[in-house]
């Protein structure tokens, strides 16, 4: 296995693909956390559907680069689904569950519709289950994701006081002068920018494992949010490379595969923890 790594090292997109993907799992774990403790989770799993089908008009329209279409409208339909709260006539899970289903339809109708590609069960299946569109990213998609991963870490860090303070408690953080609504829209922005990224890593389909599992499994061991942030923070980057490098060796799908080491390592934790009572 050391020997069939090494050969495969050698090509830049095998390196681009490891270098990504341990950023991405390191943003999803960050959010995580917060989502998990916020109840948020729903959303993740509703813009990701929501990225599927602006990735189908962008593919219809032919247009280049299609993550700077993607990401865009990914943001707005995450504030967009912020503001379905109170006073709104569609509630706010009922408000991701419409958007979520429709956007999937919509999306798949077009392809079939406009798609002039030979093997659109192919080009769906890549993009609702990642395959192996990691390994396929330019050197231009490189940067952005990179930039954007960044962008995000720096964002987590500089803020990290106030997003403690609303997740476990908005009342006293309102209370004390903290922008909750700010900061709110602040998480959606930011879970929407991760889950444009990671749809290149896992698909659209399974994002959401990515973002909550790591999380998951941190709880099972530590009980402070910085504990916990660490060690998903750890947990996810470990897993996501243990699942790119399988994949890479083995020839299994990337995004499933990751997934089912993220499964593996919540089941270890869990142990950990009933033991340990």
């Amino acid at each position: 296995m050391i020997e069939t790594f090494l050969q495969y090292w050698q090509f830049p997109f095998v390196r681009y693909a490891l270098a990504v993907g341990t950023l991405i799992a390191l943003c999803s774990s960050l959010l995580g956390v917060t989502l998990v403790l916020k109840r948020f989770s729903f959303i993740g799993d509703g813009l990701s559907h929501v990225a599927f089908g602006a990735t189908a008009i962008a593919g219809v329209l032919r247009i280049g680069g299609d993550m700077l279409f993607v990401m865009p409208v990914t943001v707005l339909c995450a504030i967009l689904l912020l503001r379905t709260g109170r006073g709104a006539k569609v509630k706010g899970d009922a408000a991701v569950a419409m958007v979520s289903v429709g956007a999937l339809a919509i999306g798949y109708l077009l392809l079939n519709l406009f798609s002039s590609s030979t093997n659109l069960s192919g080009d769906v299946c890549a993009t609702l289950f990642g395959s192996t569109s990691i390994l396929t990213l330019q050197q231009s998609e490189v940067w952005l994701c990179a930039g954007l991963s960044v962008a995000v870490v720096a964002l987590f860090i500089l803020f990290y006081n106030r997003l403690f303070a609303v997740t476990f408690d908005e009342d006293f953080a309102r209370a004390v002068g903290t922008g909750v609504e700010r900061y709110n829209l602040l998480i959606a922005v930011v879970v929407a920018v991760i889950i444009v990224l990671a749809m290149n890593l896992v698909g659209s389909l399974l994002i959401s494992a990515l973002i909550i599992f790591p999380a998951l499994s941190a709880m099972r061991l530590f009980r402070s949010f910085k504990g916990v942030t660490i060690c998903s923070a750890a947990l996810s980057v470990a897993c996501a490379l243990a699942g790119m490098l399988i994949a890479i060796v083995g020839g299994t799908p990337v995004g499933s595969t990751i997934v089912a080491v993220d499964i593996a390592a919540f089941i270890v934790c869990a142990a950990i923890e009933h033991f340990r009572k």
